[in-house]
C-alpha cells in the first residue's frame, strides 16, 4: 500500500473517530455527573495511573500542535503524538499485564507504531516547506 493510500485511510479513520468522540462528549459528561455519585472511588492501580498519564500526555501533545493550514502536514503532526500515546500505553501493558496474548499485542503495537512514526517524521521532513 502506498504512503498516499495509508495517509488517506488514516485521515478517514481519524475523521470518523473525531466525529464519534464529538458526538459523545456532551452525553458522556451528563452521564458522568449522574453516575459518579454512586461510584466508589477506590485506589488507583499502577496500570490505571500509567494509562491515564499516557493519555493525558498524548492529548496535551496533540493539542499543542500549531496548525499550518496544510491538511496533510496537520494530520501527520497530530498522528505522531497519537501513535506515541499508543506506544506508551502498550508499555504500561508490558509492565503490568499478565495475559500472554495481550502482551504480544502490545509488543506488536509498539513495533508498528514506532515504524509509522519514523515514516511520518520522514514524510514531514520532506514536505514541511510545502
Amino acid at each position: 500500500m502506498t504512503l498516499a493510500k495509508k495517509i488517506v485511510l488514516l485521515l478517514m479513520a481519524a475523521g470518523m473517530l473525531l466525529a464519534v468522540f464529538l458526538e459523545s462528549v456532551p452525553a458522556q459528561s451528563q452521564e458522568m455527573k449522574h453516575d459518579m455519585s454512586g461510584m466508589a472511588m477506590g485506589a488507583e492501580s499502577p496500570s490505571t495511573a500509567g494509562y491515564k498519564a499516557a493519555m493525558d500526555k498524548m492529548h496535551a501533545d496533540m493539542m499543542a500542535n500549531v496548525y499550518s493550514g496544510n491538511p496533510d502536514v496537520d494530520f501527520v503532526r497530530g498522528m505522531i503524538p497519537h501513535h506515541q500515546g499508543a506506544i506508551d500505553m502498550a508499555k504500561v501493558e508490558l509492565a503490568n499485564g499478565k495475559d500472554p496474548e495481550i502482551r504480544k499485542m502490545a509488543e506488536a503495537v509498539i513495533k508498528a507504531q514506532e515504524a509509522e512514526i519514523k515514516e511520518m517524521r520522514a514524510w514531514l521532513a520532506a514536505h514541511q516547506a510545502d
